[in-house]
């Protein structure tokens, strides 16, 4: 499909199939704020989950179907699916029929980022949600008028008309900034202005793998933003085939770093001493977000901002205001008797490591409860994330396990949660295997005890954050 500008992605109608996914919603948003005509089904949406966010879908101009092909309706539409939709979904079955073009999720965001005048990509195994939200609240304080592509929602875009505000729609000569996923391979599509690596570790591919589509990322941009901190992403570096800035707090190579001793974290933020290395310029940051990894993806989110023209005062100044992401360590309240409760999307080892870091850098006791986001991502990386659960909490910490999300299909459900609890214990951690979730809040709340963190973890399922709120409400 030849597309020539945004303009050739508008003509024709659109139906997303899996419009409410954290990938697609935000790509539907920005295709029909460029004025495109959309369509599109969703499972949850029949099955009852979220009706909250279909029904501001559908207040958007969004015709909302079934799932079951009937929104299939002329071989003019152009039908877009992730790469998990199977071919046996209703909707690709209609679309195959029709001879419906149809479009991997994937490339309909390569297509619109490569269309931009000015493009910034954010790839690294984590922190990729967080640094462009960082940056595209950088560039919208300071007077551009960016299009933002995020997977997850960006709370200082959120209003009474935007609840899932994943995604911003600016105006077309603005910068597009935007997350792009290694998992799929689909980094290689990507031709940035300004890339921006964070770290690269194992999680869905071989190392091997990971340095060739990361090295190949950061050669096709016209400049390389990079943490020298990471091991792996410094040793791409010499990949940058133009300009290169580099970040970290710890390395004293790094062009954009902080000042010794300048750090100092509190359980709700994290504040240091920004430098300029090769200018001199130095400037005091404090971040409404805490844990040193923040710090180091605010890095990451000032040397982009650098890159697109950004002073470094101004830069750091907005990142003052930076009101973090929903589901990223969002701390929802504190009960009356002082037990609080942070909604997380930690999902993998890394992520869950380093939330479960963030709050242990600080007195209190810590139960953790983990909905793993499948029964396939839970056989590959059980081990690695039990070991996790017992090392990085404390013997009077606590973690509860549901059973994993499962949605319908025909995956393998012999290996569940129970491992998971029974390895937590092994390694000489406190974990309890509770099947319904429902039954999990009952037992947190017999558990809690003032001065109590329960962090609520996972990710897939939109049910977490309404289960975190319900929680907080019964609590003492």
């Amino acid at each position: 499909m030849s597309m020539d500008g945004t303009a050739a992605l508008t003509a024709q109608p659109w139906f997303f199939c899996g419009i409410g996914g954290s990938g697609m919603l935000p790509l539907a948003l920005i295709l029909r704020g460029k004025g495109a005509s959309i369509a599109g089904s969703d499972r949850s949406r029949d099955q009852g989950r979220s009706p909250e966010k279909f029904a501001w879908l559908e207040s958007l101009g969004f015709v909302l179907h079934p799932q079951d092909g009937s929104g299939i309706t002329s071989s003019q539409q152009i039908l877009v699916a992730s790469a998990a939709v199977e071919d046996t979904v209703p909707e690709m079955v209609r679309a195959g029929q029709l001879g419906c073009q149809r479009m991997r999720r994937a490339e309909l965001l390569a297509a619109l980022f490569n269309a931009a005048p000015t493009s910034i990509a954010v790839g690294g195994t984590s922190g990729k949600s967080t640094v462009t939200g960082m940056l595209g609240w950088i560039l919208t304080a300071c007077g551009s008028d960016p299009t933002i592509m995020n997977g997850a929602v960006m709370k200082n875009f959120v209003r009474p008309d935007a609840p899932f505000a994943s995604a911003r729609v600016g105006h077309a000569a603005s910068p597009f900034i935007s997350e792009v996923d290694e998992s799929d391979g689909s980094i290689a599509a990507y031709r940035p202005t300004i890339a921006v690596l964070n770290n690269v570790s194992l999680d869905h591919k071989s190392l091997e793998e990971l340095r060739s589509l990361f090295g190949d990322f950061l050669a096709r941009a016209q400049t390389a933003v990079i943490n020298l901190d990471d091991a792996e992403s410094a040793a791409l570096a010499a990949r940058a085939q133009a300009g290169t800035l580099t970040f970290g707090i710890d390395s004293h190579e790094a062009r954009f770093g902080v000042a010794a001793a300048s750090i100092t974290e509190s359980p709700l933020g994290i504040s240091a001493r920004v430098e300029d290395r090769r200018t001199g310029d130095s400037h005091d940051l404090a971040l409404a977000v805490p844990g040193r990894h923040n710090l180091s993806n605010a890095l990451a989110a000032l040397a982009g901002a650098h890159a697109a023209g950004v002073p470094l005062a101004d830069a750091v100044q907005a990142l003052g205001d930076y009101a973090g992401l929903a589901r990223r360590f969002d701390v929802l309240g504190t009960s009356r008797s002082g037990i609080t409760v942070i909604d997380d999307f930690g999902h993998n080892p890394e992520k869950v490591a380093a939330t479960l870091t963030t709050l242990k850098a600080h007195p209190g006791r810590v139960i953790a409860f983990f909905q793993p986001h499948g029964y396939g991502p839970l056989r590959q990386m059980g081990a690695e994330l039990a070991e996790v659960l017992a090392s990085r909490l404390d013997p009077a910490d606590r973690t509860i396990l549901c059973d994993p999300v499962y949605f319908g299909g025909t995956v393998d459900r012999s290996v569940g949660s129970e491992r998971i609890a029974a390895l937590v214990r092994a390694h000489g951690g406190q974990a309890e295997h509770i099947p319904a979730r429902s039954d999990c809040a009952a037992r947190m709340a017999e558990l809690a005890q003032p001065g109590d963190r329960i962090v609520i973890m996972g990710a897939r399922d939109d049910t977490l954050s309404v289960f975190a709120r319900e929680l907080l409400a019964r609590l003492p």
